[in-house]
């Protein structure tokens, strides 16, 4: 009876402290515009991710806005689904 006690209270203190799940493509909000973008991030910096590789670009660079597959988000929300920014600066 105490086993299972403790047993109990360590699974809980487990699913507490667990970090959450990082997001996926999927749950990842792609705008089709920056302005769009920006309103639901506000404080946020805005990319253009290329989708099927999951490198963005910031404004400035050669490939903001301009890849076949991808759409402005949110840099936090791309940091957070496992996306990352452009090596080259391209």
């Amino acid at each position: 009876m105490v086993r299972a006690f403790f047993a109990r209270v360590l699974v809980g203190f487990l699913l507490i402290t667990a970090a959450p799940a990082p997001l996926t493509a999927a749950q990842l909000a792609q705008f089709p515009t920056e302005q769009q973008a920006q309103q639901h991030c506000p404080d946020d910096y805005i990319v253009w991710l290329n989708l099927p590789s999951g490198i963005y670009h910031y404004k400035g660079q050669r490939w903001y806005g301009a890849t076949k597959n991808g759409a402005f988000v949110c840099k936090a929300e791309a940091d957070a689904a496992g996306d990352r920014a452009s090596r080259n600066g391209q």
